[in-house]
This record gives C-alpha cells, structure tokens and sequence, in this order.
C-alpha cells in the first residue's frame, strides 16, 4: 500500500487529474514510488501549502525526464545523488532520503560508504564526515 495515494500527490499540485495524464508527471511518480515514496511524500507535504508547482516541477523533470533516462541503472544514479548531496555539504534531509532510496533499489552499505569516502578526496573532509554521520543514522537502522 503506497503511503499516500494518487490523489495526494494531485492534491499537492494543486491542478487535479490532468497532471496524473501528464506522461512526465506519470513516469516521476512511478519512479519515485520505485525509489523512496517516503521522501517523496515528505517534499510533497513540505511545499503543499506555499508551492505546490515546486514539488510538481521536481517530479516531473528531476524523475520524469532525468531520472527515467536511459543509459544508468537506479542503483548508479542513486550513488551520483548520494556523492553530489554529500558534496555540496548542507542538503542533509535530502542526502538521507536518498541513502534511504539507495538502500531502496539495492545499493549495499560498502557502495554507500565508498561513495562517501571519496568525497573526502574531491570535496573534503569536512562534507565527507557530515555525509558518513548522516549515512550512520541511517544504516543502524536497517
């Protein structure tokens, strides 16, 4: 059973059924379902209220014409995701939900640290530790 249906994600959009005849919007919400409803649905209810077209823009280009495309497996592109966050340094509620969808599409916790690891090489040491503090969180639950 998802953890929010159909309707709550038209619902956050704002727009009604036409964006579930969206094929973007369509082709976002099946993978994002695949990978981490959860955090999904968190950004969904955090921008509901001042803007929906933000989370609306986020399903369909980052998942349905991005994260659809052909050419890397879910599990590749999860760890670009988890490298790019754990660089940048300061996104850590989307770093976890995307540890979390890691984990989701068969990443092991020796592809997630490495990943980590290597951070320390290119972005520092600094974001590298933030990145494995916030991956522990994570990993000690599973």
């Amino acid at each position: 059973m998802p953890l929010i249906d159909d309707s709550a994600y038209i619902n956050a959009a704002l727009y009604g059924q036409r964006y579930m005849e969206n094929q973007r919007y369509q082709r976002g919400i099946e993978a994002l379902r695949r990978v981490n409803e959860e955090g999904i649905t968190n950004l969904i209810r955090s921008l509901d209220a001042v803007a929906p077209d933000l989370a609306r823009y986020v399903i369909e280009f980052a998942y349905g014409d991005i994260y659809t495309r052909p050419g890397l497996q879910a599990k590749q592109r999860e760890l670009c995701i988890v490298a790019t966050l754990t660089a940048l340094g300061n996104r850590d509620d989307q770093l976890r939900d995307h540890i979390q969808a890691a984990l989701n599409v068969g990443c092991t916790r020796q592809e997630l640290v490495e990943t980590i690891l290597m951070m320390a090489v290119y972005a520092g040491f600094p974001v590298a530790i933030k990145g494995m503090q916030i991956a522990r969180e994570i990993l000690l639950r599973e």
